[in-house]
């Protein structure tokens, strides 16, 4: 039986988190983490490949795409707890846990803070630390001064995709553009406040579950040599390296979904 269902819960704070079931109820479930400035439909590209050996658990994050958004900065704590108790509401003690870029974050706290609420961990085109603190100051205060998410919206894109699939009116790359005109921009200036703040370089050695670490060799976010070092961080993590600038999941879609697969399916 596979089940497509969106619905939400509301988090001890009052915050309105939305999420979405896809795959079949008897598979382990794949709960779903994204990047600042999208939402679930980031990871619809992969939905089709990975709902052959998971049942996905999507969700919007707070401040993002129809989950509620609040005002002022985020921290990561709070955006763990989010996950805790979407987990607690839908009555899931241990599931599998890839998250991309923040949601790589996020991911990277459930594995120090609820390691027994997780099996095994994908930390996709992420870090541990992506200091100074104050870099992040200056984007904040002028997003929240803009009138639109426009600028930012370009600058993510140049970010995230290669110069190639930015050419032209590449349909997967206008869904993201789309997405990112749409989101509110104190969703994403939140969410910033919450990398400016966080800094898991040595509490990530605490993570013991089985760790896959996938670094995208042209990232200009997080780079190779970040997801090289949190792989060196957490004790035992694999790592590999795609072709690829940020989405990774998107730009080399099949070798992300092979080698997500292949980890998590793995006999240990």
């Amino acid at each position: 039986m596979t089940s497509q269902t969106r619905t939400a819960i509301t988090t001890g704070d009052g915050v309105r988190i939305v999420y979405r079931f896809d795959g079949d109820e008897n598979k382990p479930v794949l709960l779903l983490s994204n990047s600042i400035g999208t939402d679930l439909h980031m990871w619809d590209g992969q939905v089709s490949a990975l709902t052959e050996h998971f049942r996905l658990l999507r969700y919007d994050a707070r401040g993002h795409g129809a989950s509620d958004v609040p005002s002022g900065p985020y921290s990561l704590d709070r955006l763990g707890r989010d996950v805790v108790e979407l987990l607690d509401a839908l009555g899931l003690q241990r599931v599998h846990v890839l998250g991309l870029s923040l949601g790589g974050i996020v991911a990277q706290w459930l594995g120090i803070h609820v390691p027994e609420r997780v099996d095994r961990l994908v930390l996709s085109n992420t870090a541990a630390y992506l200091g100074p603190a104050n870099q992040w100051d200056r984007p904040i205060a002028e997003l929240l001064e803009a009138s639109d998410m426009q600028v930012t919206a370009e600058r993510f894109l140049h970010n995230w995709f290669p110069a190639r699939m930015l050419q032209g009116d590449d349909e997967v790359v206008e869904g993201f553009r789309r997405t990112l005109l749409a989101t509110q921009r104190e969703g994403v200036a939140g969410s910033w406040a919450a990398v400016r703040d966080y800094d898991l370089r040595r509490t990530a050695t605490l993570i013991h579950n089985p760790t896959l670490v996938i670094a995208g060799e042209h990232d200009t976010v997080t780079s190779a040599d970040h997801g090289k070092e949190l792989a060196a961080t957490v004790p035992g993590a694999r790592f590999t390296v795609l072709p690829t600038v940020h989405m990774a999941n998107v730009e080399a879609q099949a070798e992300f979904v092979d080698a997500v697969v292949a980890f998590l399916t793995e006999q240990s």
